[in-house]
């Protein structure tokens, strides 16, 4: 034992499973990770929750009763999910409380189908915050274009949001402004700005994973020299706006009226390459009031090799920004990678869906009442 985790709390980076299943819920071992591995809360995503429902542990009793009731797949699924949601809540009450609200949350993400149709996403997010009904859920929405006003109108209206799929630099500066009008927007409405909070999830692994892929295409000295940097440069960058927006003069009115910084969360901190320690995406960016979401590979790899010397952002940036600079200057370009990443997330999620759809609707063919 490390104690890395506790180390890394310590820090100010709030540690996240990036996981849940019914299995989990009923076993104690969520109970289990608040209580022994300094977690103190947890993501979803469509990806995760295909792999445990289809993996049915826990699942069958309440499949037979939604077939009984006849209700349709999409039903189905959105009463499987917020259910698993709901309970994850109740376990982590205590943390939410103990933190004044700040950590102790569970997300649960909009139906990926929506990514890019506004009104749809915002319906659907009230919709999930109404069935959770639980005030330490934070509801994901994805960080396209169509996203983004979904996002301000949905913290406009009291909502706790956890922004997704965030790549780009440019994108999350978006993302912050869209909390910000959010913010404003509730404000007028007379909202109690200081139970609204937000997390910006911006994605770390898969932009090494891409990058790495046209660098090993060129195969020059100084491609190889360039691997491993793009993913790391890119979340520090990322910080460093979210300084320089959470100390603007437009953020210090909002403050002043009881408002929450919206904190940067490190998604996709698993390692891709087997070459990088399994800790590269934990160890390099430990920064105050942030947020990191761990599968539970990354998690038990940090508690036993974790190596947490203080803060491993603050003065990179200019670093950072040669990581990037060099990147380009080998022909790779950033904007580019960063919207096939965004397409592509967004494609998985739906696929992780349909997979999804498909999989709960053959349960509930198979554990129908028959007639009569």
């Amino acid at each position: 034992m490390t104690d890395a985790l506790k180390r890394l709390s310590e820090e100010g980076v709030a540690i996240w499973l990036d996981d849940l299943s019914r299995q989990r819920i009923t076993s104690g071992n969520l109970a289990e990770l608040i209580d022994q591995q300094h977690v103190v809360g947890v993501t979803t995503n469509p990806s995760i929750f295909q792999k445990a429902i289809s993996g049915g542990d826990g699942y069958e009793q309440q499949v037979a009763d939604l077939a009984a009731r006849k209700v349709t797949v999409e039903e189905a699924i959105r009463m499987i999910t917020t259910a698993d949601v709901r309970d994850a809540a109740d376990i982590l009450r205590p943390v939410f409380d103990a933190t004044g609200g700040q950590d102790g949350r569970v997300s649960i993400e909009v139906d990926p189908r929506l990514a890019h149709n506004t009104r749809a996403t915002v319906a659907e997010a009230k919709q999930l915050a109404w069935l959770v009904d639980r005030p330490n859920t934070l509801i994901k929405i994805p960080a396209t274009k169509a996203g983004l006003p979904a996002i301000t109108e949905v913290i406009g209206l009291g909502i706790s949001v956890n922004v997704t799929l965030i790549f780009s630099l440019e994108r999350y500066r978006e993302v912050m402004d869209a909390y910000l009008a959010g913010l404003e927007k509730a404000k007028e409405r007379g909202l109690d700005l200081s139970l609204i909070r937000s997390v910006a999830s911006f994605f770390v692994s898969r932009v090494d994973t891409e990058i790495d892929k046209r660098l090993d295409a060129l195969g020059t000295d100084e491609a190889k020299a360039a691997r491993g940097k793009a993913a790391v440069a890119n979340a520090r960058l990322a910080y460093q706006a979210y300084e320089e927006v959470f100390s603007s003069d437009r953020w210090s009115a909002l403050e002043n009226a009881g408002a929450n910084k919206q904190r940067p969360l490190w998604a996709s901190t698993g390692v891709k390459d087997p070459a990088y320690k399994p800790t590269l995406y934990v160890d390099d960016l430990v920064a105050p009031n942030t947020v990191n979401t761990m599968p539970e590979a990354t998690l038990q790899a940090t508690e036993e090799k974790g190596e947490i010397t203080g803060n491993t952002v603050a003065g990179t940036y200019e670093q950072a920004r040669a990581d990037l600079d060099a990147v380009e200057r080998l022909g790779i370009s950033y904007d580019d990678v960063v919207q096939l990443l965004e397409d592509e997330g967004v494609e998985k999620f739906e696929a992780s869906w349909n997979d999804l759809l498909k999989s709960t609707e053959a349960e509930l063919e198979r554990l129908a009442p028959s007639e009569g």
